[in-house]
Parts: C-alpha cells; sequence; structure tokens
C-alpha cells in the first residue's frame, strides 16, 4: 500500500513516529512535510497529499495538525476526497468501512501518539464495506459532482 503523509508544525513529531511506524510496516510512504517546526499554512500541505491521492499517485493519506479538523476541512476540498477526522477507535473503523475514507486526519493536540499509533494500525486494516453504505458514498459524491458543475 502506497501512502501520502503531512503534517503542519503542531504535527510534525506526530508524523515522524507515523512515518517511522508505517515504513516499518514496508510500505511505500511519501512524506509531503513539514520537515520541522516552522509554521507553515497547512491547507498546502493537506491539498498535495489530496491531489496525490485523486490522481492515483497513492492509495491513502494520513494528515497531522493540532486537531485534525483544518487538514480535514483542506483535503475534502479536493474532487473526490473523502477525509476524516479519527480520534477514536469506532470513527476510527467506521471512516473506512462505511465512508471509504482515504485520508486520516489526526490531532496531535487531542490524541497522545499510542492512541494514533493505534488508530492508524487500525486505519490501515479496515476496508470500506460497501453494502448500505454505498449508496451513501454514491450518493455524496453526486452532490460533489453536482457543486462542482455549478462552478464552472
Amino acid at each position: 500500500m502506497s501512502i501520502a503523509i503531512g503534517c503542519d508544525e503542531a504535527g510534525f513529531q506526530f508524523k515522524e513516529v507515523i512515518k517511522n511506524l508505517l515504513l516499518e510496516k514496508g510500505l511505500d510512504v511519501e512524506d509531503f512535510g513539514v520537515y520541522n517546526t516552522d509554521p507553515v499554512l497547512y491547507p498546502d500541505i493537506a491539498v498535495a497529499v489530496a491531489k496525490s491521492i485523486s490522481e492515483g499517485k497513492h492509495e491513502r493519506g494520513i494528515l497531522i495538525c493540532g486537531t485534525g479538523i483544518g487538514m480535514a476541512i483542506a483535503a475534502n476540498k479536493v474532487p473526490g476526497i473523502r477525509a476524516a477526522v479519527c480520534h477514536d477507535s469506532f470513527s476510527t473503523e467506521r471512516s473506512r468501512k462505511s465512508n471509504n475514507a482515504q485520508i486520516m486526519a489526526l490531532g496531535a493536540r487531542v490524541i497522545g501518539i499510542e492512541l494514533a499509533k493505534l488508530l492508524v494500525d487500525l486505519w490501515l486494516e479496515c476496508e470500506f464495506g460497501g453494502g448500505g453504505s454505498e449508496a451513501k458514498v454514491n450518493k455524496i459524491m453526486e452532490y460533489e459532482n453536482e457543486f462542482l458543475k455549478s462552478c464552472r
């Protein structure tokens, strides 16, 4: 599996730990930054990670900021992307199984690193279940396409 990862300065330490975890699992990882704790505009990183997934360069992505919220909002602006904030095991699992989220967003100021590692492992193991959720995800994508057409 190929993973794109990125963070802002608040998530830098988390990103380094998570990136090493992914590499230890033998996954292909591309790091979109940041590479230190200097302040950045996180939407640039979120969109770069999301674009890499929407263009098929990576299968999934992990974004980390202070809360995970801003990264998820920014990533969700890229057509075809579903990013979800994941701070507990149930929502993490459902983000994949019910919503087919390709990106998980973590909040370094919200959860601890050990929980983050556990959630990443869980998220990587989960696959989209389809079933009753497939119609809902398809409907989300229909709305996205409808609103994109009206913007042109």
